[in-house]
């Protein structure tokens, strides 16, 4: 595999470099910045993504005839590798990389022509109904159940994890529409409006004291079948196809690379007890390093993907493999931030956000302030998308064959 990028991509690379450094709000930066969720609340993400769409590369990773670039994989890795290290927030995923494909995919010409153009110019916001309280890992023994009933469905159950269920006003579900099918082949995959009766959503706040995720109830909910996408039972399918998109083909190595680097310069500001500071500490040094290595074998991994996209293959299982990666390193890379900043790290604040002109102030540092919460955060990391244990026996199975 070359790793070396031809002058069309360094050029390519230079001109994403070039926008971010002119048009990345500092607020927006600062923003993500001190945001210690996966997802970035909509004051920031919203104001990321409407930059990105007047320049016509918020659907970078979109065919060009649905409203994307139509960029090649390795392009669509280089933007989000520009935009890690510039520091830019997550974009909103849930419909931009999740239910859109879907749809592009799967869904007839109305849904495609109603529901991209919104994606894109911010009016839909997603969120995704997928696990249940009992049906998490084991999503396949979801019970939330639709009833067809004429050109409706109606849909009766709960959903738990939502993420950004309390901002959505979409959200992508899986349903139960065959209850004696076995139950791979009883899902279906619904589009449904949140703003309707018979939709309710609790929060749950997690140990960090962020609202991130919430329970949602279904109550006699009504779905046009205008709003199912493919056919009834092929639910499953689909789910696999939006899994992949959602445990791989991303860039995940850049973001951690960053993470680590800004470590390294708070290293050099802080005290190591004796005299000097940690920067200097071997101990600290071996840690970062070890860390460092890991990651930069990570993205090797991502650039081989990107390099199987490129010649047309899907992703597939492997995807696993970086998303198990990703999700160790992720936790490391945080549990390292809270021994940098040692007491000062512990500092657990449960106002939010932890930014702006009302932002709590903090004991030692806006940085420090920050470890605790983000470290209980990603805890979640090896949960989400498929715990590890799930995405160890996929590797095993359809990557190793064992």
């Amino acid at each position: 595999m070359d790793i070396d990028l031809s002058p069309q991509d360094a050029a390519f690379r230079d001109e994403v470099r070039a926008f971010l450094a002119s048009e990345l709000p500092e607020a927006v930066r600062a923003g993500a910045a001190a945001s210690p969720t996966v997802f970035v609340e909509p004051d920031v993400g919203q104001v990321w993504n409407a930059v990105l769409n007047r320049k016509g590369w918020l659907g970078y990773q979109w065919p060009k005839e649905h409203g994307g670039t139509g960029w090649s994989p390795l392009q669509r890795y280089l933007f989000e590798k520009e935009c890690a290290l510039a520091g830019a927030p997550n974009l909103t995923v849930l419909g931009l990389k999740l239910v859109a494909p879907v749809i592009w995919t799967f869904g007839n010409a109305a849904q495609k022509a109603f529901y991209l153009p919104r994606i894109l110019s911010g009016e839909d916001y997603w969120c995704q109904g997928f696990s249940e309280p009992g049906s998490g890992s084991d999503l396949a023994s979801l019970q939330c159940r639709a009833v067809l009933d004429g050109d409706r469905y109606v849909v009766n159950g709960s959903k738990i994890w939502t993420t950004h269920a309390h901002h959505a006003n979409r959200m992508f579900c899986l349903v139960r529409t065959d209850p004696d099918a076995r139950k791979q082949a009883g899902i279906t995959f619904l589009l449904i409006d949140m703003n309707q009766p018979g939709i309710s959503v609790r929060p749950i706040l997690t140990s960090a004291g962020d609202h991130e995720v919430n329970q949602v109830f279904l109550e006699d909910v009504i779905v046009p079948v205008a709003d199912r996408v493919g056919d009834e039972g092929q639910g499953w399918a689909l789910a696999k196809f939006l899994l992949e998109n959602e445990r791989g083909g991303s860039c995940h190595a850049p973001k951690l690379c960053f993470d680590l680097d800004q470590l390294d310069a708070a290293a050099a500001r802080e005290s190591d007890g004796r005299g000097g500071t940690l920067a200097g500490d071997p101990q600290w040094r071996r840690k970062v390093a070890r860390a460092r290595l890991a990651v930069q074998a990570l993205e090797m991994i991502e650039l081989k993907i990107i390099s199987e996209v490129t010649k047309g293959r899907a992703p597939g299982p492997q995807t696993s493999l970086t998303k198990l990666l990703a999700s160790n390193l992720r936790q490391d890379i945080d549990l390292l931030a809270v021994d940098l900043y040692g007491a000062a790290g512990l500092q657990l604040e449960m106002a939010r956000p932890l930014y702006g002109p009302d932002a709590p102030e903090p004991v030692h540092s806006r940085e420090a302030q920050l470890a605790s919460p983000r470290y209980l955060n990603s805890r979640a990391w090896t949960i989400f998308g498929g715990t590890n244990e799930v995405q160890a026996n996929i590797i095993a199975r359809s990557v190793l064959g064992m």
